[in-house]
Order: structure tokens, then sequence, then C-alpha cells
């Protein structure tokens, strides 16, 4: 009996063994290859945050996170139109992550340690620098938040920009008067109705909150931040290969940018000499294919959606009636934060 048992066993052993091996191919498929079979990306963005992601009545969609995700399609496929975009309202957006719902996130949730180390997902690089920031009327003739005193200012109750709010002007020895309200939509309204004469967010949600009034150019967001703040696109742990792809998508926009590539000039520079544009472009070198991409992918990447700052003018700039200063966001030869490594 005792024989027959181990025999059983050690059947039962092998039997789970060949099971496992037969799974294991599908199990272990790549992003990439998914994404291929598949024959488009699936993209979480923002429910609707204009100038970010939003919708219009034919159910296109658009935005600087969009144009992210287009980016990454070109990538991968030649084609910025092979995507899906899937909105993610308020803080869904790790779950769908990680059960292949999505294939990558672009949306407004901050880079912390939390959402980098607890939910299986990681942030491949920042695409847009961002923090606390005010808004006020151009009609108050204040240019800098440090300007700001015996103010009313409208601000988000019980978290933490009313702390900073406070630490700023106590730092600043300015006076306030605080209007706190539960949510967003709330600020919106009583700084419209009057009941506030600036308002404290962080800048994307001014922005957003500006583009939506009656007249976005008489109302000015100051330079300045009171916090810090990451956003950029993010992956599931546990696929180098795909982060890879997404973080030189984003680098891809960065370091055109900084040498001139443009998506009107990027034909015109195909006998260029110099050694980074010509890497770019795919002329010089393979640096696809580590990645497992077509040498010519950060060309395409850039005939999609442009470079960096094509893609930030387009969405933030005077056309949109509300332009943004690139502050942060510029190039750190410009004067701002952002840079990436070259392709060499």
């Amino acid at each position: 009996m005792t024989r027959f048992i181990a025999r059983l066993l050690s059947a039962a052993a092998g039997l789970a063994c060949v099971l496992t091996l037969a799974v294991a191919p599908a199990a272990a498929q790549s992003t990439l290859q998914t994404v291929r079979d598949r024959g488009f990306l699936i993209c979480g963005a923002t429910s609707q945050l204009p100038g970010f992601a939003q919708q219009d009545a034919e159910g296109r969609w658009s935005g600087f996170d969009v144009d992210l995700c287009r980016g990454i399609a070109a990538a991968v496929f030649g084609d910025p139109n092979l995507i899906e975009f899937r909105p993610l309202r308020g803080d869904s957006r790790f779950a769908p992550l990680q059960t292949g719902a999505v294939d990558v996130l672009t949306r407004n949730g901050p880079w912390t340690e939390r959402r980098d180390t607890l939910y299986g997902a990681s942030y491949v690089g920042t695409a847009f620098f961002d923090g606390q920031a005010f808004m006020v009327p151009s009609s108050l003739g204040v240019v800098s938040a440090f300007e700001l005193d015996d103010i009313s200012i409208c601000v988000i109750d019980g978290g933490e920009d009313l702390a900073r709010l406070q630490e700023f002007f106590f730092a600043n020895q300015a006076s306030y008067t605080e209007v706190p309200y539960e949510d967003v939509a709330d600020l919106a309204q009583a700084y419209q109705g009057g009941l506030c004469q600036a308002i404290s967010a962080s800048g994307r949600q001014l922005q957003a909150i500006r583009r939506a009034l009656p007249d976005p150019a008489s109302h000015r967001i100051l330079p300045e931040r009171i916090s810090k703040e990451l956003l950029g696109p993010v992956v599931r742990d546990g696929d180098n290969q795909w982060f890879n792809i997404v973080r030189w998508t984003l680098f891809t926009l960065i370091d055109a940018e900084e040498v001139g590539i443009t998506a009107l000039n990027i034909e015109s520079l195909s006998a260029a000499r110099t050694p980074a544009v010509r890497r770019i472009l795919g002329v010089e070198g393979d640096f696809g294919a580590p990645l497992g991409l077509k040498k010519t992918f950060m060309a395409d990447v850039i005939r999609a959606v442009g470079n960096y700052a094509e893609l930030y003018d387009r969405h933030f700039g005077p056309q949109t009636g509300a332009a943004l200063l690139r502050g942060q966001n510029a190039l750190w030869s410009n004067g701002g934060r952002l840079y990436a490594p070259p392709i060499m």
C-alpha cells in the first residue's frame, strides 16, 4: 500500500510538472507580444481632464496623456491609431493594469513611493512636472505667489493642500483667509461666483478649471509650485522590455525637441550629418532591436505626435485660449527640469 501511494504521488507530481510546462509559455508571454497579437494598444487614461484627456461629441479622444499613448502605439505598430482608450475614474487605475485590462496608464496619478512599490506597477519616467499652485484673476495684478497677501483662497479641505497652504503663508508671513470645500468642482464654482479671490490646487486642476471659465485668458496660474508632483506613464512590474519601450517612447519626445527634430521637418532631415539626429531617425545604428522594435521606431513616434514641445503646445499653447507656461516642463537647457538620457 505504501509503495502504491508513493507511485501515485510521483505520477501526480509528474502530471503537475507537465501541465506547468504546458501553460508556461502563455503565462510568460510578453506585453509586447500580447499587444501585437491583439492588434492594438489599450491605454488607461484619465476620465476627463481638459488638456490631458478629453472626449469630443463624436467620441474622439485628445489631450497630452492621450498623445503619449498614441506615441507608444506608433513605436509598436508604426500607426498611432491602433489604440483603444479606457477612461478610469477615481482611484480605479492599478487593478486594470495588474489584470491586463490595460497595457499602460497615462493618467493624473502623481508618482509616490506607495504607488511605485505596493501595486505591482512602475513609473517609467516623468512626462509632466506639477505641484500645488495658485490661480488668480489677471485684474488682481499679481504675477507671483509671493505677492499674495490679505486674500481669500478656495482650497480642498482635510488634505495636504490645506496644510501646504498654511505652511506657505506662515513661511512668508502673509495673511489669507481659507475658503475650504470638499471637491474640486466646488472650488471652480465658488471662485467663479466670487466667494474667493484665488484657488489653490494642482497646476493641472487649475488649468482644467481655467479652460472651463467664460474668459480663460483673464485668469492667471502663478508660476510657483508649493509642492512637487511627478506624472508619467505607468506599466506592470515584471516586464523590462515593455518598461523600456514605454520609457524610450517618452525619452524620444524629449530628445527630439533637444536636437530640433519635429513632425514637420523630420523628412527633410534624412540626410542630416549630426550623429544624434541620425540615431533618432534610425539612419545610424539600430536602437529598436534590443526593444523588439523597428530601427525607425523613434522616427515613427515623432511623425505621429511630434516632439515634446509640439505635444505640449498642442494641448497647452496659446491656441487653446488658456496658455500654460512650460515652467518646470521646459528643457533643462532652457531653465526647466525636463531632460532625457542621450541616444547612443
